[in-house]
């Protein structure tokens, strides 16, 4: 591997074996709820379709985790999108969102949908930046409350963020 392939971020679809790698990512965050080891390992297993990896000489740079919700097939539930300490303000996390959606293309995504809690500023401003790229609405409304999490009052209500509609790229021929 040369030195210029050192620096390049490279994206793309996770391996199970990612896993511990991701939760370690979640952890450092701070931000994020971090979840189990084996629920990262299961999401860049069976989920790998709707998650990408940002690396950059084999280490982890970023990781955003998404599914479609039951019944709306147009649209992607991003659950967790992470950028390491040391790759922030590199445009990592706007790259892997937008891949992401590309990555989705054979079943195209008309509206992203995010839940952020008020102290994840910069989650908001990532979303924010997207809708803006795109010129669509971001729409914030009532997500879940923080009386439905266990433990009264040890996390912050979660508001659901919602972009689009987005339009289909047209295809090059």
């Amino acid at each position: 591997m040369s030195h210029t392939d050192t620096k390049i971020i490279r994206y793309r679809k996770p391996r199970k074996e990612d896993g511990g790698k991701v939760w370690e990512l979640i952890r450092s965050a701070g931000a994020l709820d971090l979840n189990s080891a084996y629920c990262y390992i299961m999401l860049c297993d069976y989920f790998r379709d709707t998650c990408l990896v940002a690396e950059q000489g084999g280490r982890l740079a970023g990781f955003v985790s998404a599914f479609r919700p039951s019944g709306r097939e147009d649209t992607l539930f991003v659950w967790q999108i992470a950028v390491a300490s040391e790759y922030r303000g590199r445009g990592i996390g706007k790259t892997l969102l937008e891949k992401l959606l590309a990555q989705c293309g054979e079943r195209p995504v008309h509206y992203v949908e995010a839940t952020i809690s008020p102290s994840n500023q910069a989650s908001r401003q990532l979303f924010g930046s997207l809708a803006r790229r795109y010129n669509i609405a971001f729409i914030a409304r009532k997500g879940y409350p923080a009386e439905i999490f266990p433990g009264h009052g040890s996390h912050e209500e979660e508001s659901l963020y919602r972009i689009g509609p987005l339009q289909p790229k047209p295809v090059s021929v």
